[in-house]
């Protein structure tokens, strides 16, 4: 399949199971449980920056991420794989190109873009920031600088952008985060200047559901927050796959979501 032509939604299944970004993942069943028990438990580092009206339980949180993600529903199975429905997958790229999509359709939209995984998910936020621009989108880019010292780490680390996606910089180095604090801090810099829509993951996505803007993203199957936040409003689309494969991994992916993005133009 040629990386530059958007797969039929029956390759890119294939591709999504072959690459484990959804099907038999790579995040195991015990880490997802944890995650689960954490979130219930009210653990702020789970929450990603959103706040919740409903009473979630571990039983509640647990079959959400079974209808939302595909991941077993079985409170039985305790150990060894789990699993992301590659079905709900496609089927939330869908909702989301259609969301992006009407954002651009809407006349130069002010666009914000961020991710915590610059390993993985980089490649596909960055391909749709180049694309926006080129649809008329002004990507925004608030905060770029503002250092802080997250209390579980001690070394200053810098909200930075590359070609007009914020991540979190470590002294030359993008880093992983799931730390809400860089986006809650870029929000409060906008200058009046509010996001039509964003398109992020983890804490930088729950931030901004959280300030009530307009917000997709994408979540792996360990990463609850978000698929509550989507079942209670705050979230627009979530996106189960796995948040960390190899970046060329993505393509067909990105290339498929693009496609989608067009045709709601």
């Amino acid at each position: 399949m040629d990386e530059l032509t958007p797969p039929s939604r029956s390759e890119l299944r294939d591709h999504l199971i072959a690459t484990r970004i959804a099907g038999d993942v790579a995040t195991s069943r015990e880490n997802n449980l944890d995650h689960y028990r954490s979130l219930a438990e009210r653990d702020p580092y789970y929450h990603l920056g959103l706040t919740f009206a409903q009473p979630w339980s571990y039983r509640d949180v647990l079959a959400l991420m079974a209808k939302s993600a595909g991941v077993s529903p079985d409170p039985a199975h305790r150990t060894g794989q789990d699993t992301i429905d590659p079905d709900r997958t496609i089927e939330a790229l869908d909702e989301m190109g259609a969301r992006i999509g009407a954002a651009l359709a809407g006349g130069r939209p002010r666009l914000l873009f961020a991710t915590g995984h610059p390993t993985g998910l980089l490649t596909v936020h960055l391909s749709l920031a180049r694309f926006a621009v080129r649809h008329g989108a002004k990507l925004l880019t608030p905060g770029e600088g503002w250092a802080y010292s997250p209390p579980y780490h001690g070394r200053t680390r810098r909200v930075r952008y590359l070609d007009g996606v914020a991540m979190l910089d470590d002294h030359g180095g993008f880093v992983h985060t799931h730390d809400p604090a860089p986006m809650e801090a870029m929000l409060g810099r906008l200058n009046g200047e509010r996001p039509d829509l964003v398109i992020a993951d983890h804490g930088w996505a729950g931030a901004a559901g959280e300030a009530g803007h307009l917000t997709v993203g994408f979540a792996d199957c360990n990463d609850p927050a978000l698929f509550l936040g989507e079942a209670e409003g705050k979230i627009a689309v979530a996106v189960p796959l796995d948040d960390n494969v190899l970046p060329r991994y993505y393509r067909p992916l990105t290339a498929y979501l693009i496609s989608r993005v067009t045709q709601a133009l």
